[in-house]
């Protein structure tokens, strides 16, 4: 009885000590996950359970978003989850989304699984005209989203079509030219088919580091005004604060890089900007919502803090995942090398198979032909050799019968008559038989060449057997196929060797095998700068081609911008645009900024 008690006693207790939970939904760009978190969970135990389990280690570019009566916002990490303004209906939902931007993606985004999210978030961004993105270079960066997904192109797989129900275009650039989804999909397959040999990662890296020229690009903005009252947007990215006209979010009317800035603040709806220079008095701009300027603060530190970073040397963390990453590259590159190799190897041993294949069949028809020509030869010897007999006997024959016209010769004038006409009729006949026996003579010399004649054919047609059975023969003895198990070559010496030892596989490098991967990678450099000037050429050629079929009537106020832009020389990249901004005295700036 005691005991009994005594069970239900602790069972109570245990369920009194469970703490309790609730269901909270994650959306990443490329999958959903459900937790269960205690109560009593701050947004850092939520934010950093997501990156354990998505194997992330750059957190400091990502946060948990979530929406607020239209608002965008971010989970705190010292907050508790449910104390933010989120719904309280299970399961409580986020997205798991890049916060911040790098400057320079190819630099900063260390982690394969980053770059991924990064390629993910930027490239709906494109799609949905978050970020304006020009015809041409949206046909190029679809085509390295096609390398990326579908990898080498091959025209036996890739056929017209495999490409009809992939999004890889803003509805704005379809809409703007009289272009067909075929016409479409030839110019992105025609781009697509120059990217050969580039992995996943290589492909959506290539894709970043054009997407991050584009203008709008890791830039949020908030509408605000200044003292006058005047509407702006303030723009916030990764190098700084930048001040727009509403209607044009391509090209910023000035700009205050983070190195510039000193402290930012806001007292209810109005922000105060406090120059590096403390000579620069501040300015002041209001924004619509305290929900926004906390917002609007968020973003400033966070960028802020990154660009600090980057410009001091990168942490233990930062330089272990650094080494990490490259020693990953280079094994990847190792074996992508080693897989082109044996599938060179194998085209080649395809090529041998059908050479032989072919080279084969040719001997097959040459026998048949031989074989045909030796069964003519031996039918046109038969039938010599019967014509020479029957030759041979008809000049026997002949012989014969002259033999006997002798005789009978001999056997008249033997017997001539003494009469003066039998003896001229005697010689008539004689004469006759003299003149038949001549007759026969030489028809019995020509039957005898003639039969001479098809015994030396006859030799000929048997010494053209006997070259045919030997042919044949030659034929018949000729090597078709090399070696079953050829040796393999020996690897080089500078190949890293892969050793499997138990469960575990490990790879040891060698001096040589990073210094030449340092010399490919600095041919890379020098080859990716002969390509720009190349593509640049390239997406002129397209921009002219396909010009003549735009429509000016459906040309979007940013398409206006850009191509107003473009006449002026304005194609430089975005951070060249930024520096020209900034050569004008921060002093000269704020006051351009308070008379806007």
């Amino acid at each position: 009885m005691a005991g009994a008690i005594a069970s239900r006693m602790s069972f109570s207790s245990l369920k009194r000590k469970q703490p309790k939970t609730f269901t909270v939904r994650i959306v990443t760009m490329d999958a959903e996950m459900e937790f269960n978190c205690e109560m009593k969970w701050k947004g850092k135990d939520l934010f950093d359970l997501v990156c354990r389990t998505l194997g992330l280690r750059e957190t400091w570019f990502f946060g948990l978003q979530y929406t607020i009566k239209d608002t965008v916002a971010w989970l705190k990490m010292d907050k508790k989850v449910l104390d933010h303004d989120v719904s309280k209906e299970e399961p409580v939902t986020f997205h798991f989304l890049a916060k911040f931007y790098p400057e320079n993606a190819e630099e900063e985004l260390v982690q394969e699984s980053t770059q991924h999210l990064f390629f993910l978030q930027v490239k709906k961004q494109i799609l949905e005209e978050k970020i304006y993105c020009p015809p041409e270079a949206s046909v190029l960066l679809a085509s390295y989203a096609v390398q990326a997904k579908y990898g080498d192109y091959d025209p036996s797989l890739h056929k017209l079509g495999f490409l009809a129900q992939e999004e890889l275009l803003p509805k704005r650039v379809i809409n703007l030219y009289q272009m067909t989804p075929e016409m479409w999909e030839e110019r992105i397959t025609a781009w697509y088919a120059g990217h050969r040999g580039r992995a996943r990662d290589e492909a959506e890296m290539e894709y970043l580091k054009i997407a991050q020229d584009l203008e709008m690009y890791g830039v949020n903005y908030f509408a605000i005004r200044n003292k006058k009252g005047t509407e702006l947007l303030l723009g916030v990215d990764a190098l700084g604060l930048h001040i727009y006209d509403p209607e044009n979010r391509l090209t910023p009317k000035i700009s205050f890089p983070w190195n510039e800035i000193r402290n930012i603040s806001y007292s209810d709806k109005e922000f105060t900007i406090k120059p590096l220079d403390k000579k620069i008095d501040v300015f002041k701009f209001n924004s619509s919502k305290l929900r926004v300027n906390k917002l609007i603060l968020q973003l400033c530190i966070g960028n802020h803090d990154l660009f600090m970073r980057r410009r001091k040397a990168d942490s233990l963390e930062v330089q272990q995942m650094k080494a990490q990453a490259r020693e990953e590259k280079a094994r990847k590159q190792m074996e992508r090398q080693r897989l082109a190799r044996e599938k060179q190897m194998r085209e080649e041993a395809e090529r041998t198979r059908d050479e032989l294949e072919r080279r084969l069949l040719q001997m097959k028809e040459e026998a048949t032909m031989a074989n045909e020509a030796l069964m003519r030869s031996e039918e046109t010897a038969d039938l010599l050799a019967e014509k020479a007999q029957i030759t041979e006997e008809e000049a026997k024959l002949l012989a014969q019968k002259a033999a006997e016209a002798e005789q009978e010769m001999q056997r008249i004038k033997a017997t001539a008559i003494r009469t003066e006409e039998e003896k001229r009729l005697m010689e008539q006949k004689v004469l006759e038989a003299e003149v038949l026996a001549l007759k026969m003579a030489e028809e019995s010399e020509r039957r005898a060449k003639e039969a001479d004649q098809l015994k030396q054919d006859l030799q000929e047609a048997r010494e053209a057997e006997r070259r045919a059975k030997q042919k044949l023969l030659e034929i018949a003895t000729k090597p078709t196929y090399p070696p079953v198990n050829p040796i393999p070559a020996p690897m080089p010496p500078d190949i890293p060797s892969f050793n499997l030892i138990g469960d575990s596989l490990s790879f040891d490098f060698k001096d040589t095998d990073m210094k030449r991967l340092s010399m490919e990678i600095e041919k890379e450099k020098v080859e990716y700068m002969e390509k720009s000037k190349h593509l640049q050429e390239q997406l002129n050629e397209l921009k002219t081609e396909i010009e003549a079929l735009k429509l000016k009537e459906r040309e979007t106020a940013l398409d206006i911008l850009h191509n107003e832009n473009s006449d002026r020389g304005g194609t430089s990249s975005k951070h060249n645009t930024i520096k020209k901004l900034t050569l004008q005295s921060a002093k000269s700036r704020v006051a351009f900024f308070e008379e806007l």
